[in-house]
């Protein structure tokens, strides 16, 4: 049954917008016809990235949960009434088939009303320790589609589907025959082990101190370095930019992210659910510096999920300044452990994670 009505729930963070729109894409590859509305929180960059993407989307007011005492959480139960009624009267005008909650602030108040006014609803889960909004709204979801396995800890078994995130298309193709291209896209060797060392695209604060201090190490081995440091420290880069060594290159941003894969050797990451599944799609050998400035710590949960299975190591963000250099050193010294922590990440990969999500809709709508 291909899909008609839909609505799409959630976003504030790169991690919930991506897997949204990738859904969106493939229902209306598959239906050039379907109607595709997505609802998310006001001022949240989804309100941005939706319509550039070229879909309608309907903010709500509500917030999430301040961890210190603020005048934000007296307001929530204002907030989270006027956005469950604001949500009835779209869901009474839009009459959706299928209501689909990606994680954020407005899919909780969303579900829950879809839920009460006998819609069906399907979560898709990124990461491998589910928030409590989506705990509790799995007891009445039709269907779960989640990126790990063992989530029958937290969701009833019966409607799990292990169906892998979403992740960038380019990225799917064999990277091996890149290696030149990237060599020469980035300015560096394409016979020497190559550390990829990226942090998002702001830049994550703990790589960028760690890989500064670190230098002066590239400037006596036969490494090399690839940095994304982000765009947040872009100025900060521009100060000792005439400094680096000619085998480390740092960008605040890497457009061509299947060039610096294939170049890559050993990749440091932080632990984000789509940064874990694409590590696992490229097969890359990664240690990941899980970022402690996260909900529930579920950064640490993802890398543990990787961890546990001998598929990645794992560098505290705490002890990142004294053991993410070493560690990464040692990992570009030993091919014999970079092979076996690739194939365990190869055999975590869910590559046609888009594809098996929007059958698990279709699904659902037909029952």
């Amino acid at each position: 049954m291909k899909l008609t009505k839909i609505i799409i729930s959630g976003g504030g963070t790169g991690g919930h917008i991506f897997p949204a729109l990738a859904i969106a894409d493939e229902i209306k590859r598959r239906n050039a016809a379907a109607d595709i509305l997505f609802i998310g929180a006001e001022g949240k960059m989804e309100m941005d990235k939706v319509p550039q993407a070229g879909y309608p989307i309907v903010g709500l007011p509500i917030v999430g949960l301040q961890r210190k005492l603020t005048l934000k959480n007296a307001l929530l139960p204002f907030k989270l009434v006027l956005s469950l009624a604001k949500v009835y009267f779209v869901i009474r005008r839009f009459k959706p088939e299928l209501v689909i909650g990606v994680g954020g602030y407005a899919s909780g108040p969303t579900l829950q009303m879809a839920q009460l006014l006998g819609i069906p609803t399907l979560l898709q889960e990124q990461n491998s320790y589910p928030g409590k909004t989506n705990q509790l709204l799995a007891k009445k979801a039709k269907a779960i589609c989640v990126a790990y396995p063992g989530m029958e800890k937290y969701f009833p078994a019966t409607k799990i589907n292990l169906t892998g995130n979403p992740v960038r298309a380019n990225l799917i193709p064999a990277l091996s025959g890149l290696t030149s291209e990237a060599a020469t896209h980035f300015g560096l060797a394409s016979d020497k082990p190559t550390l990829f060392v990226m942090g998002g695209s702001l830049g994550a604060k703990t790589l960028n101190v760690a890989m500064k201090a670190a230098l002066d190490h590239f400037k006596t081995n036969s490494f090399q370095l690839l940095w994304q440091c982000g765009k947040s420290y872009e100025q900060e880069l521009a100060n000792f930019q005439d400094a680096l060594p000619e085998n480390v290159k740092v960008f605040p941003f890497i457009q061509r992210m299947d060039l610096a894969y294939a170049l890559s050797t050993v990749i440091v990451s932080r632990a984000g659910a789509l940064s874990v599944s694409e590590l696992a799609l490229v097969g890359k050998p990664a240690i990941l510096v899980p970022s402690p400035n996260v909900a529930e710590d579920h950064q640490t949960k993802n890398a543990r999920a990787l961890v546990d299975r001998s598929a990645a190591l794992l560098v505290a963000d705490l002890q990142a300044q004294q053991e993410l250099l070493s560690t990464a050193l040692h990992l570009l010294q030993d091919p014999a452990q970079q092979a076996a922590l690739s194939a365990e990440l190869k055999a975590m990969a869910l590559p046609n994670a888009t594809k098996d999500i929007v059958d698990v809709c279709e699904k659902v709508a037909q029952k």
